[in-house]
């Protein structure tokens, strides 16, 4: 087995800082600091490449740049490097976005995946003309997928639905191959619509017992579909030498949270209609105290930001470890990120990934074990006691 792992292209700016936003959120003033242009993101891609992650997932809304247009432009400063495009399928009919899926594998030689997002929050989505309630959007993704995967298919689709219609539809070519659909949700209606749609179900980082339930329920309902489904999880990294060195940049970021951010941050958040970003919530309380809610997963990071809110924090060694745990309950696709995103790629590439790859656990996707660079393997530095974070 070896596990597949994906870094994130930060589209609403980067810094040394953690940079919030998502969920209704804004992005914070941290943004400023590495702008998102294409030469910075795509510094970030060819690295994530050149240490073995398969794709980079790419963020939807109104607090970063449009994933679509900048993955296309990011894609021609690499070679392999997949783009996991996170979309929102009510901003666009269904045929449109299988031909625009269709020309990205065609353009990027098959390095697309789609990360279908239906939205969690009804004031961005109005902001957008979207006025459907929660579950009515869920509905409608549900039509959305199944129009697209059979004209993905080569197949002409009329369909009448509660909430599209299409006629006559149909794809001068189709892609080759169709994108993989990721996709996530905590809500009963949500995981109806992974059951039967989903290729990769992704969760964010909770407790292991928490992930091994959300496996079991979606499993179980993919079955009664007569489908499999993969899983992956969605997590940021901190990960270091040792053990001290972590855990202590985790308290230099949080440091750095100004208390006022926070509250607001929070009570935004508060107002999420996302069944998992009430979830993230209910992991801090929004309390700087007792962060740690699983040996090596700190919560800290969703004080500041919505959506993905935890951290694995450790040695290389303590990291690979829960990445390990989580394997062990069936998640075999890891979509990471860290603060800030050039440098921490390659703490994780160069720390965590070469001691996997002894164990068996990870290859290089784009080398022979012949070749030699920066994911070479490596002994792990011994990891020592730290202060646990604050």
């Amino acid at each position: 087995m070896s596990l597949t792992f994906h870094w994130f292209l930060p589209t609403n700016g980067d810094s040394r800082h953690v940079v919030g936003g998502g969920h209704g959120t804004p992005a914070t003033a941290f943004g400023r600091d590495r702008p998102p242009s294409v030469a910075y993101l795509s510094q970030i891609a060819r690295a994530a490449e050149d240490l073995g992650f398969v794709g980079a997932l790419t963020p939807t809304g109104a607090w970063c740049e449009d994933a679509w247009l900048t993955t296309a432009m990011v894609s021609q400063n690499t070679e392999r490097l997949k783009f996991l495009v996170a979309f929102r399928p009510g901003f666009v009919s269904p045929t449109l976005a299988a031909q625009m899926a269709s020309t990205f594998q065609r353009q990027t030689g098959g390095r697309l995946l789609l990360n279908v997002v239906t939205g969690g929050e009804s004031h961005e989505q109005r902001a957008y003309g979207d006025f459907l309630g929660k579950d009515d959007r869920y509905r409608r993704t549900g039509e959305f997928l199944r129009i697209v995967r059979e004209l993905w298919e080569g197949k002409t689709v009329d369909l009448v639905g509660e909430h599209l219609q299409v006629e006559d539809a149909t794809l001068a070519r189709v892609p080759d191959p169709a994108p993989e659909v990721y996709f996530g949700g905590s809500s009963p209606i949500a995981g109806e619509i992974a059951a039967r749609h989903a290729d990769v179900y992704l969760t964010w980082g909770e407790p292991p017992t928490a992930v091994a339930e959300k496996i079991a329920w979606i499993r179980r309902l993919a079955a009664e579909q007569g489908r499999t489904v993969r899983f992956g999880i969605r997590l940021h990294v901190i990960t270091r030498d040792t053990s001290e060195q972590a855990w202590t940049e985790a308290n230099r970021l949080v440091d750095g949270f100004d208390p006022e951010a926070v509250k607001a941050v929070q009570a935004g958040l508060a107002r999420s209609e996302s069944e998992g970003q009430q979830r993230m919530l209910a992991l801090h309380g929004g309390s700087r105290d007792a962060l740690e809610i699983h040996p090596n997963l700190w919560a800290g990071i969703g004080l500041v930001r919505g959506g993905a809110g935890t951290a694995l924090v450790g040695s290389h060694e303590e990291v690979a470890e829960r990445i390990k745990e989580y394997a062990a309950l069936g998640i075999e696709e890891f979509v990471l990120s860290g603060y800030p995103h050039l440098e921490e790629a390659y703490w994780f590439g160069e720390g965590v990934l070469p001691g996997l790859a002894a164990q068996g656990l990870w290859t290089h996707p784009f080398r022979t074990v012949t070749d030699v660079g920066p994911t070479a393997q490596v002994p792990f530095a011994g990891a020592a006691s730290a202060p646990r974070p604050r």
